[in-house]
């Protein structure tokens, strides 16, 4: 492909129009962009070390916005993300080394209008201060997370809101909600697991927030399962002696405490202690013996975990987690101080099963994991055929096909894999669109990357024939090989993105941004879409409504 002409006599040495391929001969000084560009550039800034395009590849920053819409509160956090890649074995990927947080605004109170939607005015209003006193602009944000938790996730106008504030907060900042998504990013940035890594702990992360209760179990720093259930502390609200909310799940909570409660009605004295004190046991055996426990089956959000056994270690995050290691003690009014109390009795009597371990964030766990780990970046060994036409790309359907690619697989044990996942997840693999992923282990051996190639060609001929585009990720250094075997013996003409370096799950969904140079990378950001109550969605196990009996 022919080089596009560069005018130099200019000093700030613009470029008339360029391609990707024109940086393949490092052409990195300072140009300018159309609107249709087909890339991306790292921050090039002038010094004996950053200068150096070989540490450009190798290190790359990353301006970052987790702005979390709870319950309770908003709170917006801006970090700035230096990523490294790093060789294991035969693989090599980008990991975060260093995270510095520019600016993390005040919690505010989530704002509700009358009619119990999302006040949209007031909440943009917070946002944009946030980004006034950061001294930030939209166009600085390289990647970010919209991401609404529980009672803010059920309100009406959610999804929109969400929308609204993603599309305002910069050109790849995007909208997320679900509880299994809240929970892991909980975990991270409550700094569980990163304990969990370093020590080699199984570890439990319950992130009480206003409206649910996230539980995530890791092991040795790996998030094996999450779930999430109905207990929060402002699902009760009072003020001057009446209940001036008053959530369904919060109604129940009552009913079990022994108050009938409604809005605007009087509160008894004594009543939010009690009713925090029968949470707080509740939430014991949903920790402990949760499968044991008939009368969890409608607080549970998600599907109910097994029984924990031999746990290291307990840790709380979420506003109520602030209560829980008495870091606060104001009084809003509300469930959390009570809760936070009571939990803490129990943590203190041992009755969780594993000794209660300090938290490195409690109310700002959620947004400063949005903030940091919702993003991946690419290898550098990638097949991005036409960068222009496949990316950027948003809201793609993660399918991961239960293969284990570290034995020798044929193709038509590939083929069939994948079309079974299609099936699990009710799509149809001859017109879907979807991000398929595979994880990589050992060497990159021929016969097993061909016989990969095969199966994916097999398996989505249907697809292929439609001439569509094919987006393939996979966790090993094999992309340029797979893309290059798809493409010269496979035979396919499709346009195709082959990207590694990248962790992928069943029910994440993903953007990809625009190619970063100089370092030849994709930035993928992780999120999930849990935005309706939709029995055909793949993640059926979560319920954003309160169940008909806590009503």
């Amino acid at each position: 492909m022919p080089r596009s002409k560069i005018d130099t006599s200019d000093k700030d040495k613009k470029r008339v129009s360029h391609s990707i391929d024109d940086h393949m001969f490092g052409d990195f000084y300072p140009h300018e962009h159309g609107a249709d560009a087909d890339h991306d550039h790292d921050d090039i800034d002038p010094g004996p070390l950053e200068d150096n395009p070989i540490w450009q590849r190798d290190n790359v920053s990353l301006q970052s916005v987790g702005i979390d819409i709870g319950s309770a509160g908003t709170q917006i956090i801006f970090s700035s993300i230096h990523l490294q890649r790093r060789s294991d074995t035969h693989a090599t990927r980008y990991v975060i080394v260093d995270r510095h947080t520019a600016y993390q605004s005040p919690v505010a109170f989530t704002p509700y209008a009358e009619d119990g939607k999302i006040d949209s005015a007031a909440l943009g209003a917070i946002v944009d201060e946030a980004y006034a006193q950061a001294r930030i602009s939209p166009s600085d944000i390289d990647t970010g997370v919209v991401i609404l938790t529980g009672e803010a996730l059920r309100r009406e106008n959610a999804e929109a809101i969400a929308t609204l504030i993603a599309e305002t907060g910069g050109e790849f900042v995007t909208a997320t909600a679900g509880h299994h998504m809240e929970a892991m990013l909980a975990a991270y940035g409550s700094g569980a697991a990163k304990l969990s890594q370093a020590e080699g702990l199984r570890l439990l992360n319950v992130d009480i927030g206003g409206g649910t209760t996230k539980l995530s179990f890791i092991d040795r720093g790996h998030i094996r399962w999450t779930a999430a259930l109905d207990i929060g502390g402002r699902l009760i609200v009072a003020a001057d002696g009446r209940v001036r909310r008053l959530d369904p799940a919060g109604a129940y909570h009552a009913r079990c405490a022994g108050f009938d409660l409604a809005r605007d009605g009087v509160l008894p004295d004594g009543a939010l202690e009690k009713i925090a004190s029968i949470m707080a046991d509740t939430l014991v055996d949903a920790i402990c013996t949760p499968s044991r426990s008939t009368t969890l089956q409608e607080l549970y959000l998600t599907g109910i975990p097994d029984d924990l056994l031999a746990l290291d270690g307990i840790m709380f995050s979420g506003g109520v987690g602030e209560y829980v290691y008495r870091r606060e003690a104001r009084d809003f009014g509300d469930l959390g101080i009570h809760l936070g109390a009571a939990i803490r009795a129990h943590a203190d009597a041992g009755r969780y099963g594993a000794p209660l371990l300090p938290a490195g964030a409690c109310i700002r766990a959620t947004a400063l994991g949005a903030s940091e780990y919702s993003v991946q970046l690419s290898g550098q060994t990638s097949t991005i055929t036409n960068p222009g036409k496949l990316l950027p790309r948003r809201n793609m359907q993660v399918v991961k096909p239960d293969l284990d690619l570290a034995v020798s697989l044929d193709r038509d044990e590939i083929s069939g894999a994948i079309q079974s996942q299609f099936r699990a997840f009710d799509l149809d693999p001859q017109k879907d669109e979807v991000a398929l992923a595979f994880e990589w282990r050992g060497s990159p051996d021929y016969q097993r990357i061909r016989a990969l190639g095969d199966g994916i060609v097999t398996a989505l001929s249907s697809y292929v024939a439609t001439g569509a585009p094919l987006y393939i990720m996979i966790d090993g250094d094999v992309a340029q090989t797979l893309g290059a075997i798809l493409r010269d013996e496979c035979g396919l003409s499709n346009e195709i993105l082959v990207i590694d370096g990248i962790t992928l799950r069943n029910f994440d969904f993903i953007d990809l941004g625009k190619i970063r140079l100089p370092s030849f990378t994709v930035p993928v950001t992780i999120k999930s879409l849990l935005f309706k109550d939709d029995p055909q969605a793949p993640r059926a196990a979560e319920r954003l409504h309160a169940p008909h009996s806590l009503a």
